[in-house]
């Protein structure tokens, strides 16, 4: 007997067959997905404020549904209030903050956190060093308790100092290695002589002077309740977490105003070529100071970073990944401190084509400046950086991240809210006023790390000022 599923396949196999060969075959059609909604506005939780007495702010953030609270103690100190001869003495007295308080051992400190669901995590940047723990959502009160132990009362224990220096020789060794560091290196020194953010990388020398006392000394110099926020964000009990951070917070001394150290970073082209022999790829930085956040055309000029470099779907991107196959990810940013920025380009290309990829870089920032994008080039983008802002929203260390930096860049209470709102309000006549106005060819600072001895040729022409 035939199995009249079997015919029928056969039928219409040899159907199909027919058609191929007569040149009659169906054209195969492909529906489009229904198109996106635009991101829905970010909305910020009922925020709570409160300055103690002694100059300590606290802002409370209930968010979520999740049983987790994450508090962190952010103080406006870090490597900015380094001196020459001290580069990362902040980071080394932040890991000491870990090993200790005049009334826990680093081991109690340790385990009271663990029991709790967290962990004591301390970070140091430019210009804020965060003392941050996330832990289940009773224990909220006993976590600020804990954090205002090791905030205030910090050993700084002489006993840990040997092994502490060994891990930064270390990891000094390990940056000096890496070719994205020594080119980030040479940037930053270009682009901010004698000033603490162009110091990135220590020295042998400096990380073996350093002392316990030298830790004690900037502790005491750069820590207080006047330089110290504290953000809580989660579900909590925000009466029992406003009554333990009053209890444990209010008699920190208050210390010093923050210091304001603006720099005046250097705005016109310079050259720089550091050799690594044998290396199979250069490192590119293309770079210049520009507008800071607290300026009003700052996120139209993120709208523009991202169409020309700052994602995937950009220009550059397009161009010496995509198109020549030149570099694997390349970016572009736009990198903050308090009241400084600055643009670069950054790209690790294949040795064989430096040159060639600093003339696509280029090229696309003259094209941009010659003629603005396409609407939906430009609606691509928008949508991509207001889905992005409101999913990097979507969690604690997230939502506490962009409190920090409303609060350091002093963009008041509305910014959160509006930004999607501003971004979607850039048009491509701004996209490319902000190209032409900001991003400057002949202002950049071009930094390259490779081989000498095959590049030297492909770079030549970029060496003279204004190429």
């Amino acid at each position: 007997m035939r199995n009249p599923m079997r015919i029928f396949i056969v039928a219409v196999f040899l159907t199909v067959l027919c058609e191929l060969a007569l040149g009659q075959a169906p054209a195969p059609t492909k529906e489009k997905p229904p198109a996106g909604g635009p991101p829905k506005p970010f909305k910020l939780p009922a925020v709570e404020k409160l300055t103690l007495p002694n100059g300590l702010q606290v802002t409370l953030a209930p968010f979520g549904s999740i049983p987790k609270v994450m508090i962190d103690v952010t103080v406006r100190a870090g490597n900015l209030n380094e001196a020459p001869a001290q580069v990362w003495l902040a980071d080394f007295t932040g890991e000491l903050l870990k090993e200790g308080t005049s009334s826990r051992t680093s081991e109690q400190v340790a385990n009271e956190a663990a029991a709790m669901g967290g962990a004591v995590v301390v970070e140091v940047g430019p210009d804020l060093t965060r003392i941050h723990s996330d832990v289940l959502s009773e224990f909220g009160p006993q976590m600020a308790t804990l954090l205002a132990d090791v905030v205030q009362n910090p050993v700084l224990p002489a006993s840990e100092v040997s092994r502490l220096k060994q891990d930064f020789l270390r990891r000094l060794s390990v940056e000096k290695s890496q070719p994205g560091t020594l080119a980030r290196e040479q940037f930053y020194q270009a682009l901010y002589p004698g000033h603490p953010y162009g110091r990135i990388l220590s020295t042998e020398t400096i990380i073996s002077s350093f002392t316990a006392e030298q830790s004690r000394k900037f502790y005491e110099d750069n820590f207080g309740a006047a330089r110290t926020h504290l953000y809580v964000a989660g579900k909590f009990d925000a009466d029992a977490v406003k009554t333990a951070i009053t209890k444990a917070f209010s008699s920190w001394k208050k210390g010093p105003d923050p210091l304001i150290e603006i720099p005046k970073p250097t705005a016109k082209r310079q050259f720089y070529l550091v050799d690594r022999p044998g290396a199979a790829q250069s490192t590119l930085y293309l770079g210049l100071p520009t507008i800071d956040p607290s300026n009003a055309d700052f996120i139209a000029l993120q709208v523009t970073n991202t169409l020309l470099g700052g994602s995937f779907a950009s220009r550059i991107t397009s161009n010496i990944r995509e198109q020549k196959g030149y570099t694997y990810s390349p970016t572009s940013q736009v990198s903050v401190r308090y009241r400084d920025a600055f643009w670069a380009e950054i790209a690790d290309v294949t040795t064989a084509v430096t040159g060639p990829s600093i003339k696509e870089i280029l090229y696309e920032v003259n094209h941009l400046q010659k003629e603005s994008p396409t609407d939906a080039e430009l609606n691509g983008i928008k949508n991509l950086m207001a889905g992005l802002f409101v999913i990097q929203n979507s969690s604690r260390p997230g939502l506490i991240g962009r409190l920090q930096y409303v609060d350091l860049h002093q963009l008041g209470d509305k910014y959160l809210e509006t930004y999607v709102q501003k971004v979607f309000a850039v048009t491509p006549e701004q996209v490319q006023q902000m190209a032409q106005k900001y991003i400057l060819p002949d202002r950049l600072t071009i930094v390259v790390v490779g081989d000498k001895s095959k590049i030297a040729d492909q770079i030549a022409p970029y060496e003279k000022s204004g190429t």
